[in-house]
């Protein structure tokens, strides 16, 4: 049978105080209606028909291909936003799969039965239920002495004694097609001003038909994020699962409480993540590795034996036994070979380190091209741009560079030379050279 899903994305997500639309609001890295796309993906025939409104070209670009869109120009309810889907989804499967944008925690398990629960009811829908004793704010499920399913009464509209029924209405639905698009066009305009989609429970029960209801046995699946609050406690509930699914895959981290770890990042067996560590975006991290404290990674590929200490690594590439910090920056572009050290208080962007090269402290590497085993000196700083381009620092295999060292790039320094401490190079320098000074010049070449 063929599933269509809507995904409800049009309000305007007053309470989260925000110019962002609120499925766009990030979560662990992630804009939260990501996360529903996910979890609809394995039973989505098509595309899911998301139905936005405020900030539609937003969610519209950021989804992209994923999602097809249908605007609700007037926000009146559910139950209308499901009306506009009718003219493209009509006719197209048996199912439809109702959900919300800003509820990123269902399981897709969790969707899954409530479709396979439809596909084998005969009545012409099926509800997601939770048993709970805080509301917040969902409507209630009033059963008759059956059992059976009568209605969904709004909290607001529900009496004392309708307060106390502890089962909730999920907000998510699976729907016989047919039924839905020959039922959705009676809906009544509440007093509010709005056409309710639970109101189908009551339309279904008048015409002698059941309603049939799955019911969630973890209530933080069904969390909806409506203000910062939610979007916090998601995000705690998210961080412990991903930190907890480490752990029983082989990694240390000795206090979860305080590391931060995105959905997309990977961690290889043994690698130790210390306190106050950020673990971000496509980030890769090999096996033995110790990362932090202090430190944050992002979109960045980690060797094996690597050690990451209070320090920034960005869209950068560490391979095997490297060591970084503390308080070092690699920026975008930055690509060290085994074995490179980078200690205190260093930054390089856009640039090779080879293979056992070491950059001690207080230095800074930009467009710079380094070869084997070469010694960067304290207070090196390539000079890459003049104002109005950057240029390229080549640094030849076996090279000393002095501390305190100007290069002035565009330079090349060849196979094991050097540079006398507080040197301005602002000429290529041949291979074996002893330069000093301001500007720098050569004294002699080193003994063969």
């Amino acid at each position: 049978m063929k599933t269509d899903v809507i995904i409800l994305a049009a309000g305007k997500g007053t309470r989260m105080v925000s110019s962002t639309p609120k499925p766009l609001h990030p979560l662990l890295g992630k804009p939260i209606i990501h996360y529903v796309l996910s979890a609809v993906q394995p039973l989505a025939d098509d595309p899911p028909l998301i139905v936005i409104g405020h900030g539609g070209e937003q969610i519209q670009e950021d989804v992209g291909d994923e999602g097809r869109f249908v605007v609700q120009e007037e926000l009146l309810g559910t139950g209308h936003a499901v009306q506009q889907t009718e003219s493209i989804l009509r006719g197209s499967g048996d199912l439809v799969l109702v959900v919300y944008g800003d509820m990123p925690l269902v399981q897709p398990q969790t969707l899954k039965k409530l479709v396979e629960t439809q596909t084998k009811h005969a009545g012409p829908m099926t509800i997601l239920t939770l048993i709970e004793e805080d509301p917040r704010g969902f409507g209630r499920v009033a059963r008759d002495g059956a059992g059976q399913i009568q209605a969904i009464i709004e909290e607001a509209d529900a009496t004392p004694a309708e307060l106390e029924i502890n089962e909730l209405n999920a907000g998510m639905y699976c729907f016989n097609a047919d039924w839905l698009w020959e039922t959705i066009g009676h809906l009544a305009l509440s007093d509010k001003g709005e056409y309710y989609l639970t109101d189908l429970v009551g339309l279904a029960v008048q015409a002698d038909q059941s309603v049939d209801s799955v019911q969630v046995e973890e209530a933080w699946e069904l969390l909806g994020i409506n203000n910062r609050v939610h979007l916090a406690e998601a995000a705690q509930i998210l961080q412990e699962q991903i930190n907890t699914r480490w752990m029983l895959s082989g990694v240390s981290i000795l206090d979860p409480q305080s590391t931060y770890i995105e959905s997309d990042v990977e961690i290889g067996q043994d690698t130790i993540i210390l306190p106050n560590t950020y673990l971000q975006g496509k980030t890769v991290i090999g096996e033995n590795c110790r990362i932090g404290p202090g430190s944050k990674v992002y979109d960045s590929l980690v060797g094996d034996q690597c050690e990451i200490e209070f320090s920034v690594v960005e869209e950068s590439r560490l391979e095997d036994k490297v060591d970084i910090g503390p308080f070092s920056h690699l920026r975008r572009g930055t690509h060290l070979a085994a074995g490179v050290h980078v200690g205190n208080f260093g930054e390089i962007k856009d640039s090779y380190l080879g293979e056992g090269t070491k950059m001690g402290h207080f230095s800074y590497l930009g467009n710079a091209r380094v070869g084997k085993d070469v010694n960067i000196g304290a207070g090196t700083i390539t000079c890459n741009y003049d104002g109005e381009r950057k240029h390229q620092t080549i640094i030849r295999d076996g090279v000393f560079i002095g501390s305190d060292s100007m290069l002035v790039a565009p330079l090349e320094i060849g196979e094991n030379a050097s540079t006398g401490a507080g040197s301005v190079v602002t000429k290529d320098v041949p291979p074996g050279a002893v330069v000093v000074g301001i500007p720098a010049r050569q004294i002699k070449n080193k003994d063969p």
